[in-house]
């Protein structure tokens, strides 16, 4: 019993001491040295790990940004600060980019859009709703008012008015857009902060179901287009604004009578 157990014993310390040898060869011939810089970046990203840039997590944007793939200013929760200090770290300049803030392209809240005759009662998260019954609003294209964007924004920059509609906090908002995202029916869209002018509805209806079912709508009379010079298109019934031709300077927007079209506040 004795002489078994020694030659067990030989026998897996033997084997033990040629894998621990394996092992040790392979990792000095294999190792794969990673570039200190990867780490350093990743120490000044905000570590939000929200996949705002289109990555897995602050790590997997500093890898990419190491390899080329991603640019120094590709972080929009870090914005300006990190993207200058990602450049000096890597030794280039860093592309100034204008911060992207959501804009909620619907006014069509509690007092705008009417309702239709049969409650909904259920979730009120927006994604459930458009699934089970579409909730309470006659329109289809409008905001549900369920509030998953506020949910979905990591940094409070959204809140929900007292007319059940979202309201962007620029000063809170991080560009992440993770709001949109969340959004089911794509009434939110990242724009240029600078951007003041919107056609504030997402409605496909024709002009006399859109008058039945909210009167912030655009009704498609298609006035705005005829009258912008090339700045405002036709599409399906919903005004579309060309930002590289419209002028808004030179725009008359009183003669859009549901104020669809307008600035921002």
């Amino acid at each position: 019993m004795t002489d078994t157990l020694i030659v067990a014993l030989t026998t897996m310390g033997g084997l033990g001491f040629i894998f621990a040898g394996g092992l040790a060869i392979a990792d000095k011939k294999l190792r794969v040295e990673e570039n200190p810089l990867i780490g350093q970046i990743n120490d000044v990203l905000p570590g939000a790990n929200c996949g705002a840039c289109g990555k897995a997590g602050c790590y997997d944007f500093a890898v990419n940004v190491v390899d080329g793939k991603m640019k120094v200013n590709g972080c929009p929760v870090g914005g300006e600060d990190v993207a200058n200090l990602i450049a000096n770290l890597l030794g280039v300049e860093t592309d100034i980019a204008i911060k992207q803030v959501p804009r909620i392209l619907c006014r069509g809240g509690n007092n705008e859009a009417k309702n239709k005759h049969a409650n909904y009662i259920g979730p009120k998260s927006c994604s459930v709703m458009e699934v089970v019954a579409g909730g309470n609003k006659l329109c289809d294209f409008g905001c549900l008012g369920g509030g998953d964007c506020i949910a979905a924004c990591q940094f409070s920059a959204l809140i929900m008015n007292d007319n059940n509609l979202p309201e962007v906090i620029e000063d809170l908002c991080t560009s992440c857009g993770l709001c949109a995202k969340a959004c089911s029916k794509k009434i939110i869209e990242m724009h240029p902060i600078d951007r003041r002018v919107f056609v504030f509805c997402k409605s496909h209806y024709d002009p006399k179901k859109s008058r039945e079912v909210c009167s912030a709508a655009c009704i498609g009379c298609g006035i705005c287009a005829r009258i912008s010079d090339s700045g405002i298109e036709m599409k399906n019934n919903l005004a579309e604004i060309d930002y590289d031709s419209f002028y808004a300077l030179s725009f008359p927007f009183d003669k859009c009578k549901t104020k669809a079209i307008s600035y921002l506040n």
